[in-house]
């Protein structure tokens, strides 16, 4: 069962469709490291079915401080500097009570 935190739903879609493998292997890379921090206990990458460059992240964090901290690590600041994707959609939540 899933207990409170900060939870983000993020959709990403590639800017450079000539670039959709690359994005995807360094988004796979990220969520591997992201998911060593402190405070992150989800942090999971789908794609869509039918769109090679369109992708979810769903991430579970401890609190807003964790989500805030993720920002600042370098194996964040490295995808980002990369610059492959764009944010489609973005949703933060918490279980409802």
């Amino acid at each position: 069962m899933f207990t409170s935190g900060c939870y983000v739903t993020a959709e990403l879609k590639v800017k450079d469709i000539s670039k959709a493998k690359e994005a995807k292997l360094a988004l796979i890379e990220l969520c591997s490291e992201t998911l060593k921090e402190d405070g992150c206990t989800i942090f999971e990458l789908h794609q869509f079915d039918e769109d090679e460059t369109r992708f979810l992240l769903w991430e579970r964090f401890e609190d807003e401080d964790a989500f805030s901290l993720h920002f600042e690590l370098d194996h964040t600041k490295k995808y980002l500097a990369n610059d492959f994707t764009d944010i489609v959609q973005f949703f933060k939540t918490n279980i409802a009570s």
